[in-house]
C-alpha cells in the first residue's frame, strides 16, 4: 500500500497525519514553516539510538537538538515536566521553536504537556514510535502529566501541528510493545467500526508479522476513527468519552499495579472485557460479543483476566478518576460492535463483582 494521509479537521487547528513505512524521511518537508525557529526533539535514549539518525536525516538542513527523558511512566510528572521547562529555557528556546514529540505515549504526554504550557504554548510535532501512540494517543490533543492519585490528571487539550507515523519503526518494537498497542485497535473496532473487528479477526496473524502495507492500513484506519470523534468533540464535552472504552477500569488496575507490572495497553485490554463484564451483569451487552472480545484480544497476546488484586482497592482507585463525577465512576459499556452506552454511573457493588468474576480477589 502506498503512503497515507489522514485530516484531523479542526478549524484554525486542523493538521494531517502522514502515514507510511520511510515517511520519517520526510519530515522536513511537513514541519511548520517558520523557517527561524530551533526544534528541540524530546525523546529517550533507546528512541534516540535506534532512530536518531533516520530523524536527523528527515530533518535536513534544520538538525534538532536532542533533550533526552528517561523511559517509563514515571517520567510523566511534573517533576520531569519542570526539568524540561529549565532546560529549554537554559537553551534559549523562544516562542518560535518547535517541540517535536519524539517516542511512545509517554514521551508525547508528557513533551505535549510542556509544549503547551512553555511560554504559554509553542508549536509542537508528533513523531510516534510505538503502535499505540501511532493508532492513538499522538491524535487528538491530550496532553498530560500524573499525580499520585491517578493518571493524567493535570493536563490540557492542545493540538500538534502535523502526526508523523512512520510504521517503519515499528520493526524495532519489543513483541509486548508491539501488542500492547493492538489493545487500542480492538478498542477502536469495538466502539465504531464492526467491520474492522472482523478484519482484525481475519488477519491477526499478518498483524503480528508487522507486514508494512497491512500495518499502513491499521494505523490509517484507527486514525481515521480517532480523527472522526476528536472531530465532533475536541474537549470531550460528550461525545469523545467513546474512546474511554476500557479506560475507567483499566487506568484505576494501572495505578494500583504502580504503572510497572502492566502496560498501559494491557491495562485497557482487561478494562475493556471488566467494562463488558459490567454491561453483562447490567443487561446491556450480548454474551457473544463480550466472548468475541475475549479471543480476539487473545488472539493478539493481550491479557484478559485482572491481575489477583483486591477489588476493593482498585474500585477505590476509581474513584479519583478524572471520569469519576461525586466519586462515582462512570463507564462506557457496549451494547454491540459500534454501539456503545456513554457516561453510565455504575453502583459500586456492580463493578466490584465484575473485577472479581473476572479475577480480582475479594
Amino acid at each position: 500500500m502506498m503512503d497515507a494521509r489522514v485530516d484531523v479537521d479542526l478549524g484554525d487547528r486542523s493538521y494531517p497525519i502522514h502515514i507510511g513505512a520511510g515517511v520519517l524521511a520526510r519530515a522536513r518537508e511537513w514541519l511548520p514553516a517558520d523557517e527561524t525557529g530551533r526544534c528541540f526533539a524530546i525523546t529517550h535514549p533507546i528512541i534516540a539510538r535506534l532512530h536518531g539518525e533516520a530523524l536527523e536525516r528527515g530533518m535536513a538542513g534544520r538538525p534538532p537538538e536532542v533533550i533526552l527523558v528517561p523511559s517509563g511512566e514515571r517520567q510523566k510528572s511534573v517533576r520531569r515536566a519542570s526539568a524540561l521547562w529549565d532546560e529549554l529555557l537554559e537553551r534559549g528556546a523562544d516562542r518560535r521553536s518547535t517541540i517535536i514529540a519524539f517516542g511512545g505515549g509517554v514521551i508525547g504526554d508528557l513533551a505535549g504537556f510542556v509544549a503547551a504550557t512553555y511560554m504559554r504554548g509553542v508549536p509542537y510535532v508528533q513523531i510516534p514510535t510505538t503502535l499505540l501512540a501511532q493508532v492513538d494517543s499522538s491524535v487528538g490533543g491530550k496532553v498530560a502529566v500524573n499525580r499520585p492519585g491517578g493518571k493524567n490528571l493535570v493536563g490540557a487539550f492542545y493540538q500538534p501541528r502535523l502526526v508523523i507515523a512512520d510504521v517503519g519503526v515499528l520493526a524495532t518494537l519489543r513483541a509486548r510493545d508491539y501488542r500492547e498497542g493492538l489493545a487500542e485497535v480492538v478498542k477502536h473496532a469495538v466502539i465504531a467500526d464492526p467491520q474492522l473487528f472482523e478484519w482484525l479477526e481475519t488477519h491477526h496473524g499478518e498483524i503480528l508479522k508487522r507486514e508494512a502495507g497491512i500495518l499502513t492500513e491499521l494505523v490509517r484506519c484507527n486514525c481515521e476513527i480517532k480523527a472522526g470523534v476528536v472531530r465532533a468533540d475536541e474537549r470531550e464535552a460528550g461525545f469523545r468519552a467513546i474512546l474511554n472504552f476500557g479506560h475507567t477500569a483499566g487506568h484505576a488496575i494501572e495505578s494500583v499495579m504502580k504503572y510497572g507490572a502492566l502496560r498501559h495497553g494491557e491495562a485497557v485490554s482487561i478494562g475493556m472485557v471488566v467494562a463488558s463484564r459490567i454491561g453483562r451483569i447490567r443487561g446491556l451487552t450480548d454474551d457473544r460479543l463480550e466472548g468475541a472480545l475475549v479471543d480476539l484480544l487473545a488472539k493478539f497476546g493481550l491479557p484478559t483476566q485482572v491481575p489477583n488484586v483486591s477489588a476493593s482497592t482498585i474500585l477505590g482507585r476509581m474513584s479519583s478518576d478524572k471520569k469519576s463525577l461525586g466519586g462515582v465512576p462512570r463507564f462506557v459499556l457496549p451494547r454491540a460492535l459500534g454501539k456503545m452506552e456513554l457516561g453510565c454511573e455504575v453502583p459500586a457493588d456492580i463493578v466490584e463483582k465484575a473485577l472479581v468474576e473476572c479475577g480480582a480477589s475479594r
